[in-house]
């Protein structure tokens, strides 16, 4: 009955063991083929992200050659109101006033026609918060569309080719909120009219993303989206 019994516990330890030691190399391969799923996510994701990347500099190029392009055709016409920007008495404005600088040989511009513009814009104490003016160049110019209200009526009845002074009280700027953080470039407090020195041309072609490039940034950040 002894021998039985040794014999028993013999057979049940090397079970136990044979046991563990399958068990312990299910673990290892699992452990390695997780891991090797992960480094193929990874190079998988990485992949993508190359690809974005690289159709986004593409893009770039094409934006870049255009704004270049259109800076060539209007940097001059804008050019003399560089230095245009003054200080002004704020507690003088009162409403919306507008000053024809150079009269436009293009079409008039309506409440519903779509426009791009260069633009400098300044505050009372003369300080430039935004212009269009780079390193002796032109940047992109803006679009219309989610503009302040008083740059939206002040720009009505100007011609493509055209310069604009505008004086903007603040209920048609930024308002009691002001714009951009304290501290930081841009910043325009609240209750602060502005000034602004606008070209206006006809709306600038948009180059648009991609199908691949929205289909990349899709996979890679859900529904974030490209700007």
């Amino acid at each position: 009955m002894a021998t039985k019994t040794k014999t028993s516990t013999r057979v049940a330890i090397i079970v136990i063991a044979v046991l563990m030691l399958f068990s312990t190399i299910g673990l290892y391969i699992m452990v390695v083929i997780n891991s090797q799923q992960q480094r193929d996510d990874s190079n998988k994701q990485q992949a993508l992200s190359t690809e974005l990347q690289t159709l986004l500099a593409e893009r770039q190029k094409k934006v870049d050659a255009q704004a270049k392009e259109l800076s060539a055709k209007y940097y001059d016409i804008f050019k003399p109101f560089k230095d245009h920007p003054k200080a002004f008495n704020a507690e003088n404005v009162k409403e919306l006033k507008t000053e024809d600088l150079v009269v436009g040989d293009g079409a008039e511009i309506t409440k519903d026609t779509k426009y791009s513009a260069y633009y400098i814009g300044w505050q009372p104490d003369g300080s430039v918060f935004d212009s269009s003016f780079s390193d002796g160049s032109l940047k992109t110019p803006i679009a219309s569309g989610s503009l302040i209200a008083g740059w939206t009526e002040g720009v009505i009845g100007m011609k493509f080719g055209g310069v604009r002074q505008l004086t903007i009280p603040a209920s048609k700027a930024y308002g009691i909120t002001g714009s951009g953080t304290k501290g930081q470039a841009g910043y325009i407090p609240p209750n602060t009219p502005l000034k602004f020195i606008v070209l206006v041309i006809p709306q600038v072609e948009d180059i648009p993303y991609t199908d691949r490039t929205l289909e990349l940034y899709k996979q890679l950040y859900g529904s974030q989206t490209t700007s």
